[in-house]
């Protein structure tokens, strides 16, 4: 969450005392407001045709379906990653929403707009479906739940968008959300803390970046949340895509080497969905 006018303190005791006792308030102000800066984990060099089962994508610009059509495969959101909102998202989060939620839309920007969709009914179908990290990109261990939408981007219904989509230009994405359950974990050893300290042993070994995490000290584990929307943005809160974390440059500056070595990158994640 984002904490407003966030007072700043010289240690991290003081600031530990301070999140314990307005907790509470600052968890009911969250729950209050749509938290819509979310960045999303697949960039357009892997969009694939979910029809034809036939990547479109290792150049890094893509050729519609069929005339003003592209069906993307996008990663809206990823759990056990610390954001830079302080969010952890934890597996499970999406399941009631998706269940009640027939009318989630793909947007453009969180837009309100009827011009800022990109695609909704029909043309969208939203679930969630559990990744390796290193099949999106990440030399790391361990698993994370993706929020997914398989999306038909028309050019008619969005003319801006799907040029930006064919053009290789979206490598990111955000979920507009609403926190319905959520807690605080604090690393902190003090006996009025103790709650909060029991929330980071149980949440803090699902964290892929603990690099982050042991530098804040605290973070916010998220159980439940409503998905209302997953827009494309220039860039959002969640600060480690495949895009960046991926090499831009090779170890000697070669940038034909380094583009080389992201289409490789991207035919391993096409064969490991098993697209032929």
């Amino acid at each position: 969450m984002i904490i407003k006018d966030m007072p700043k303190f010289e240690d991290k005791d003081k600031l530990f005392d301070w999140l314990a006792n307005n907790s509470e308030e600052l968890i009911y102000e969250a729950k209050s407001t749509v938290k819509e800066a979310d960045a999303m984990l697949i960039p357009a060099t892997e969009i694939m045709d979910m029809k034809t089962e036939t990547s479109k994508s290792v150049s890094g610009v893509i050729e519609p379906n069929e005339p003003g059509v592209i069906k993307a495969r996008l990663v809206i959101n990823t759990t056990n990653l610390m954001d830079s909102h302080k969010d952890v998202h934890i597996p499970g989060l999406w399941n009631k929403s998706l269940k009640e939620n027939k009318r989630i839309k793909h947007k453009q920007e969180h837009g309100h707009r009827f011009k800022d969709v990109i695609a909704d009914k029909e043309d969208l179908k939203a679930f969630t479906k559990e990744y390796e990290w290193k099949e999106l990109g990440y030399d790391v261990e361990g698993k994370t739940e993706a929020l997914v939408f398989d999306s038909t981007i028309r050019e008619k219904r969005n003319p801006e968008m799907y040029n930006e989509y064919k053009n290789g230009n979206v490598d990111n994405h955000s979920v507009g959300m609403q926190y319905v359950k959520m807690l605080m974990a604090m690393n902190s050893d003090k006996e009025e803390h103790a709650q909060y300290k029991i929330n980071w042993d149980k949440y803090y070994p699902e964290v892929i970046n603990k690099d982050e995490a042991d530098r804040s000290g605290y973070f916010w584990p998220i159980l439940e949340a409503k998905a209302r929307e997953g827009s494309a943005v220039p860039d959002g809160s969640n600060h480690i895509t495949p895009t960046l974390s991926r090499k831009t440059h090779s170890e000697d500056g070669s940038e034909a080497a380094a583009k080389a070595l992201q289409i490789e990158e991207v035919k391993k994640f096409i064969n490991s969905l098993k697209i032929k």
